[in-house]
């Protein structure tokens, strides 16, 4: 018998489901593919602990190029058919369909916080400043001055409060410390930024991603 192989019809777009929009709010019904050493992983771990979803939430780290491993392939395959896409992390899964609900970042943070934990005052916005100063940080290919100048900003910031946003951490402190727990840029902070990480390294959410 000759086999027949279906052509697409039409681009494949990339997952982004929404928790709340066609997935109800369980956290034991979905799975996080997640990479070693990668920056975005980071940030949906770190948030996961923080949110106290670290139990409930299940993940799988990718060692390698993660086009090699099966199940998140078949997870991208449900997510669309003949799915030819790059098999991106982090990646949310719904484990009760089996497909991919997002591959993007900002999107599965915000239904970690608000969708499975209802925790919205963990991420309550940024000001202007604030927000444009952390992604300075986060992007590697930042000036120096730009970077300089955003860890001022935060030099002065943190002379005032012990996190970023107030008396707590936040999911900007997250981000914050993505950026800033390794990068040679943090020896150039001043105190007040330096002992906002090591406030940073003793807190569980974020001492178990050292």
């Amino acid at each position: 018998m000759l086999q027949i192989t279906l052509p697409r019809t039409a681009p494949v777009p990339a997952p982004r489901g929404r928790i709340g929009s066609g997935f109800s709010p369980d956290p034991r019904r979905y799975h996080l593919y997640l990479s070693a050493g990668c920056p975005l992983s980071l940030r949906v771990t770190t948030t996961l602990r923080l949110l106290g979803l670290a139990d409930s939430v299940g993940t799988t780290t990718l060692l390698g190029d993660p086009s090699s491993h099966a199940d998140l392939r078949a997870a991208y395959e449900a997510a669309g058919h003949h799915y030819d896409g790059t098999l991106t992390v982090p990646a949310l899964c719904d484990t009760w369909s089996g497909r991919v609900v997002s591959n993007h970042t900002p999107d599965i943070l915000d239904d970690l916080v608000v969708g499975l934990a209802g925790r919205p005052d963990l991420a309550p916005p940024a000001p202007a400043a604030l927000a444009g100063a952390v992604r300075t940080l986060l992007d590697d290919a930042a000036p120096p001055a730009g970077r300089s100048a955003a860890l001022a900003l935060l030099e002065q910031r943190l002379a005032r409060s012990p996190y970023a946003l107030g008396d707590r951490p936040t999911v900007t402190d997250v981000d914050l410390w993505v950026a800033l727990r390794h990068h040679p840029a943090a020896a150039e902070a001043g105190s007040s930024v330096r002992s906002y990480l090591g406030r940073l390294r003793a807190h569980p959410a974020f001492r178990a991603g050292e």
